[in-house]
């Protein structure tokens, strides 16, 4: 038979579900696992979400508008200028999720070849849409020593003839960095003199800790017309499997395609979008509940795991992920015995390999990516068995 595409023939698995089969198997045998490998809170929606399903009786479920339907638009809207960042609803767009606004932005904005800088370690799930695009990802490296912030010389010696845009998750998945006032502004300022665009994913915006402050590009007025900000309700209103995602520019040209590639799809499901509406009316209640819970669980981890010989991490700034170095050779080889070879009283834990949130080859070998998304006992529990686990496998 003819050989398939190569792109996807090449696209790598998601690292953070790369070790599924394990805990599926050690699942089977009886094993409780305590996941921490994928960002899916524990938390519940709110009701205001299920009020707006149950009122839905409509005669047909009709296709929406591309753009999306006027009442999201307008709560997206609200929700935008009470979080101080001004726009307008035609500049927003409505996706399947903040995963197809990535798509469709690489779509618009780049040919294949063009290079994106994008801060590594990042979500590893952007490799697919690099991969779909052809847009080529360099990565600029940033490191845990210093809580992965950025540096502008490291950023400016990757820029090239190819170079089409800065790629930006703020607050940080997988390293928990929220960045700093003046970290928002150097990149802002390397992106004008450059003339490159910013493409910023934004999701865990308020997931901000320590009473730190919101650091939105979208606050910069002077960038606007190279600004894409992806959004989503899946992590402010844990509702990830909603999958309404924004997209938000002003910059018409990019907006046109934008629509295209709205219409091409045709519409975002219409029955989530009513209930997604129902999220946004709840203003910042439910986002701020969300946060205050993410924090406590935040202390909990960290302060576990600095109880554990030979395990580093900074503390976490913001979302609900951190980024360890453990004190063994390859993460990828101790996560698999952790689900095959171990348990304590049969419990054991997932997590994520590091490895693949970073594209410089080698990178992240001995490090871990934890999504502290379960109750506080629970994760309490979940580092001691890590910190057990770790013990045993260094004896072996």
């Amino acid at each position: 038979m003819k050989q398939l595409s190569n792109k996807m023939l090449e696209m790598k698995a998601s690292s953070v579900r790369k070790l599924t089969k394990h805990a599926d198997a050690a699942e089977a045998m009886g094993k409780k696992i305590y996941r921490l490998n994928i960002g899916q809170p524990d938390l519940k929606v709110p009701m205001e979400y299920y009020d707006r399903i149950s009122a839905f009786r409509e005669p047909t479920v009709e296709y929406m508008p591309s753009q999306g339907i006027p009442e999201l638009l307008e709560a997206v809207e609200t929700y935008y200028r009470s979080a101080g960042i001004n726009v307008d609803r035609k500049h927003i767009y409505i996706t399947t999720g903040g995963t197809e606004a990535i798509q469709f932005t690489l779509l618009a904005l780049t040919n294949p070849g063009d290079e994106i800088l994008i801060f590594e370690p990042y979500y590893s799930n952007y490799n697919t849409f690099f991969t779909i695009t052809g847009a080529q990802p360099v990565a600029v490296t940033t490191y845990a020593e210093n809580g992965f912030h950025v540096e502008r010389c490291a950023l400016e010696e990757k820029i090239t003839d190819k170079t089409k845009a800065i790629f930006v998750t703020n607050p940080g998945n997988p390293t928990g960095t929220v960045l700093t006032e003046s970290e928002v502004r150097m990149i802002a300022d390397v992106a004008k003199e450059h003339d490159l665009y910013l493409i910023c994913d934004e999701v865990y915006r308020e997931m901000v800790f320590d009473d730190r402050k919101i650091t939105s590009f979208g606050y910069l007025e002077d960038i606007h017309d190279r600004l894409i900000l992806v959004d989503s309700v899946s992590k402010r209103y844990n509702a990830c499997g909603a999958r309404i995602g924004v997209l938000i520019s002003k910059n018409d040209e990019i907006l046109e395609l934008i629509s295209k590639l709205c219409q091409g799809r045709l519409a975002v499901s219409t029955i989530e979008q009513h209930a997604a509406v129902g999220l946004y009316s709840t203003g910042f209640r439910v986002i701020h509940e969300i946060r205050d819970e993410f924090e406590k669980r935040r202390d909990v981890v960290y302060e576990s795991l600095k109880k554990i010989p030979g395990v580093f991490c900074e503390k976490p700034e913001g979302a609900f992920y951190l980024i360890c170095k453990l004190p063994v050779e390859d993460s990828n080889d101790f996560l698999v015995w952790m689900l095959k070879e171990f348990d304590d009283q049969g419990e054991t834990v997932m997590a994520a390999p590091a490895d693949g949130f970073y594209a410089t080859e080698g990178l992240g070998k001995n490090e871990i990516r934890i999504a502290y998304v379960l109750e506080t006992d629970k994760l309490k529990r979940a580092i001691e068995i890590l910190g057990k686990g770790l013990e045993a496998y260094n004896k072996r």
